[in-house]
């Protein structure tokens, strides 16, 4: 399975623009490394960020792909109220769960879902070219009967940031999750996703054309299972990626 929790990607503000885009990704993690040789190889990303006058949503769905067909799915939804007069505190409230298929039995098994809330912290440069969130938050795992794992309670921090550089031309954003997990080697999982866009309609005559180009790089630690069965390790898995922005 490629992902059983993934993390926020909020963006550090409430500016006035809402933000959409599609992300295709192809994934380097079946090449690079030999137990994880059933990865799936491509995933879409839809995104979708909207502010208004009390805070802002923010939601993302994740599809894997194998070569047969969609391999399992993941989305994740938040929201965040504005609790200071200069937008910087706000209350924030997530939701994550999905699904992923066995490769033997096409049978869908669900992920633990999760809901989180804490206080989150934001910060942008006065142009947004520069933009920093924190959230600490309180994570609570329902029960899986699947997996045959009880409820438990679990603590997050979650680091994002952007920063858009080169007149435009230039993105590097992304975010850091750490988390509580007692089944895990130490408790605790790291995922950081760091990704670096080119946007060629910061290209003279491609002003039109909203597409980026670049690359995302999975860095975990007790995140990714392999085909052993365990998820006790330390990957950094590249993708080469696409990305159209609808504005």
């Amino acid at each position: 399975m490629k992902r059983i929790l993934a993390s926020m990607a909020l963006m550090a503000c409430t500016c006035s623009l809402a933000a959409q885009n599609v992300q295709l990704h192809y994934d380097l993690g079946h090449s690079l490394y030999k137990d994880l040789s059933n990865r799936p190889s491509m995933t879409t990303t839809v995104e979708m960020f909207k502010p208004d006058q009390w805070g802002s949503t923010y939601m993302f769905t994740d599809i894997d792909y194998q070569r047969d067909g969609v391999a399992g799915a993941y989305w994740e939804i938040a929201r965040e109220f504005n609790v200071s007069k200069n937008k910087q505190w706000a209350a924030h409230v997530e939701y994550n769960g999905g699904l992923t298929s066995d490769e033997d039995t096409w049978a869908a098994t669900r992920f633990q879902h999760a809901i989180l809330a804490g206080p989150a912290w934001n910060w942008h440069s006065a142009d947004f070219s520069r933009t920093f969130s924190i959230q600490a938050m309180y994570k609570y795992y329902f029960k899986n009967r699947h997996w045959n794992v009880g409820a438990f309670n679990s603590f997050q921090l979650t680091e994002v940031w952007g920063l858009t550089f080169a007149k435009g031309l230039c993105t590097f954003s992304g975010f850091c999750d750490t988390w509580y997990d007692s089944s895990v080697k130490g408790n605790w999982i790291i995922v950081s996703e760091p990704q670096f866009w080119f946007n060629l309609n910061t290209i003279k005559g491609w002003n039109k054309v909203n597409l980026s180009v670049g690359s995302e790089v999975e860095l975990s630690h007790n995140f990714v299972w392999n085909e052993r069965g365990e998820h006790n390790s330390f990957y950094a898995i590249p993708t080469i990626a696409a990305k159209w922005t609808f504005k």
